[in-house]
């Protein structure tokens, strides 16, 4: 054990090192929890995602500019009623505007007058089948959810005073009248409240879950509140100054963010825990002394722990490059947290080990041979055998030192096959489409599908400057196939040479096929603008509507994919350069999580579309997965190709290999489990995306943990000999020993 190692140890272990150590930890955490608020109440769900140069953004402006009056955040309530909507619905639906109308509520910045309409005038406004009205309310853009919440819970009541039942209640199969709250608006509160209903269903689900999952892997219960400790410990730290920098100013924070990050804490937290753990218990059955076996432990631990732990952090750090809003605010949040834990791992865990000892395994206290006898004779008992088992791992190790060809054959090909499922995936861009079916704002747009135009939930607003030209805009949309209507046109208030229409499209504004079509109707305008003689007519058209800005969503994505997963490949191919020395190595280690990525999106896909019955996956999903699966995958190849390298000096290369991978089976196994297990707690959620990407996720974290890891790595390994070290020092322990060198 080298100079620093002693002094390391020293520190946070001995007589009063673990105790300065805890206290530190205490009073930081609790300080910073008094002086600072905490994350959750700093999130901002409403922060934009596209950047300003993206061109839906910038039509968003010239729409604030030249139309004021038609901008806000529209929430759209939607009256129906299966058998036709009667006189007193009608009634009131004036009695609604009449109320809102004299008395606004918060951020309301407009009601069309429906009270003052006479009923035949209203009954105009009804869809064909006469069974159902939208009447939209618009608040300001940049409504704070909880007010628009509240606003929603206000129109609610109002509502069901006038009405014989809750129509907010009634399924839509009833005969009674049915409201609903969709739009933008109510899109958007639904989002919001998803994620927040969510928070402490998925704290106590993870927690619950990392402790029967410790409970019943080391049978010990004091064991098992240790990594939850260090992972409460980390949380309770991290969380204000997350929170003080979102105050500030310097980030942005939303609940999906902080909702992953609760699982990833638990998950990777749990892991560097049991990394640290696995080897103290190891060691405590060789080693009396319970220090020595601590350092020792912390030793031969740390250095596979830091650099697990640095790799994840700057892997999720990359996501600062990402163009789009909800992808960069996972970045500080995510990588802040694991940088907390891996100290904590490295600090706090240690201290808690040293005050506890051996008894932090009880009631299964692992011993030396001397101390089980000793033990028995004191007790007046025989002595009990020791029983020497060939474990699992250890005959896993055997299989592939002896079979490497065969072993990455059939792994690649498994890998591979399930990969090749990759290229048929269908993404989608359509948050409407993750919420369940029966949300109030998917409810009503389905009922409004039913009744009017889809198109008509989220029209497509096309801006154009004329410089005065005659360009009759209405006309040119209203001859696309792919239209439904078009609005008659307005100027604009600053410019009255910008021209304004609203386009209802056949498809779903939120689907696919709609967002193919912004360019064209680009391309319409722009053409339109040219044959009128209109200079530079590309620079002249903007357009508007959540269609537009899905599409930027896609590009944005596409886009930050190019650029970050080659930034986290070469990172992580840096540190492993660097961490191992060996060129070799780190090609193929980091050739074989990419593999089992591809290989987790497949069979993630061939899960959500075959057996869920899902169309399409969201396409955030891609980005998300690669980062965490590949960062924490190399984890575990980590930790398990430190001991080969350390052992590699001690004994010939297979025995390094089998006792590397035999040694490092039950802690990576435990690991891997825990880790999956915590990020399949989010596909319980209601939320689409968050089930897609805790379902592949878990897959992926199964594949490292039972496939990479026991066999790939370590075959391809025994394949490459003394090639898998190059360029870095090899070592042949049988040749050594015959030259009569000291190895």
């Amino acid at each position: 054990m080298n100079n620093f190692a002693n002094k390391y140890g020293n520190g946070v272990t001995g007589p009063r090192g673990r105790w300065i150590t805890l206290i530190v930890w205490i009073v930081l955490t609790a300080s910073l929890s008094m002086l600072w608020p905490t994350v959750n109440s700093q999130e901002n769900n409403s922060a934009a995602n596209l950047p300003a140069s993206y061109p839906s953004v910038q039509a968003d402006e010239v729409a604030k500019r030249e139309f004021p009056n038609a901008e806000g955040l529209p929430a759209l309530i939607v009256w129906h009623r299966e058998t036709g909507l009667t006189d007193d619905d009608l009634k009131a639906v004036q009695k609604f505007a009449e109320t809102f109308t004299a008395k606004p509520l918060p951020e309301q910045t407009a009601l069309p007058p429906y009270h003052q309409m006479p009923l035949p005038a209203l009954k105009s406004q009804l869809s064909e089948n006469k069974k159902t009205l939208v009447t939209p309310i618009v608040f300001a853009n940049g409504a704070e959810t909880d007010v628009l919440n509240e606003n929603f819970d206000a129109i609610r009541e109002q509502v069901k005073s006038q009405t014989e039942a809750d129509p907010f209640a009634e399924k839509l199969a009833s005969d009674r009248l049915i409201v609903r709250v969709s739009g933008p608006a109510g899109i958007s509160v639904d989002a919001v409240g998803l994620f927040k209903s969510a928070d402490v269903s998925l704290l106590i689900a993870t927690v619950l879950l990392v402790l029967v999952l410790l409970l019943l892997i080391y049978r010990s219960p004091i064991l098992a509140f240790i990594p939850l400790i260090g992972v409460g410990f980390a949380y309770g730290v991290t969380s204000p100054i997350l929170g003080y920098m979102a105050k500030m100013g310097w980030i942005e924070v939303d609940g999906q963010a902080i909702s992953i990050m609760t699982v990833l804490l638990f998950g990777a937290g749990t892991d560097y825990c049991l990394f640290l753990v696995a080897r103290f218990r190891q060691l405590l059955t060789v080693e009396p002394n319970k220090w020595t076996a601590l350092k020792q432990a912390i030793s031969g631990s740390s250095g596979a722990i830091a650099m697990s732990g640095f790799t994840v952090v700057l892997a999720l750090a990359a996501l600062l490059l990402a163009d789009y809003g909800a992808v960069k605010r996972f970045a500080v949040p995510f990588s802040l947290s694991i940088f907390i834990m891996a100290i904590a791992s490295l600090t706090l865990v240690p201290a808690l080990l040293a005050v506890l000892g051996r008894a932090s395994f009880y009631p299964f206290v692992p011993r030396t041979p001397d101390m089980i006898r000793e033990r028995a004779e004191k007790k007046g008992v025989p002595v009990p055998q020791i029983r020497s088992r060939k474990t699992i791992g250890a005959r896993f190790a055997s299989l592939v030192v002896r079979k490497p060809w065969t072993v990455i054959v059939v792994t690649v090909a498994f890998l591979a096959g399930s990969a090749s499922f990759v290229p048929g995936i269908t993404y989608t861009y359509d948050l409407l489409s993750s919420f369940p079916k029966d949300m109030q704002s998917r409810e009503g747009f389905t009922l409004i599908g039913q009744s009017f135009s889809e198109g008509s939930l989220a029209p497509v607003k096309l801006m154009a400057d004329t410089e005065g030209k005659a360009v009759d805009l209405q006309a040119v949309m209203q001859k696309l196939e792919y239209v439904d209507t078009v609005s008659a046109p307005q100027k604009g208030a600053i410019n009255p040479n910008i021209v304004s229409v609203n386009v209802e499209l056949h498809a779903n504004p939120y689907d696919n096929e709609a967002m193919k079509l912004i360019p064209e109707l680009r391309t319409a305008a722009e053409s339109a603008l040219q044959a009128a003689g209109v200079a530079a007519p590309a620079e002249r058209v903007w357009v508007a509507g959540q269609t537009a800005t899905q599409y930027d969503t896609k590009q944005a994505g596409v886009r930050d994919e190019l650029v970050i997963i080659p930034v986290v490949i070469v990172l992580i191919a840096l540190l492993l350069l660097a961490y191992l020395r060996s060129f070799v190595a780190m090609l193929y280690l980091i050739a074989t999580v990419v593999l089992s990525f591809g290989s987790a999106l497949g069979l993630g896909w061939l899960v959500i579309h075959y057996v869920m019955g899902g169309d399409a996956i969201a396409g955030a999903i891609p980005l998300y997965a690669f980062v965490f699966l590949v960062a924490l995958g190399e984890d575990y190849n980590i930790f398990m190709i430190s001991s080969i390298w350390k052992k590699r000096k001690q004994m010939p290369l297979k025995d390094a290999i089998r006792e590397g991978v035999s040694e490092t089976g039950g802690v990576i196994t435990s690991a891997g489990l825990i880790l999956a297990g915590t990020f399949a707690v989010l596909a319980t959620l209601p939320m689409q995306i968050l089930l897609q990407f805790g379902l592949i996720t878990a897959i992926g974290v199964l594949l490292d943990t039972f496939i990479v890891r026991p066999f790939l790595v370590p075959a391809i390994t025994t394949v490459l000999g003394r090639a898998a070290f190059w360029p870095g020092k090899t070592y042949d322990v049988g040749e050594a020993r015959l030259k009569g060198e000291s190895v």
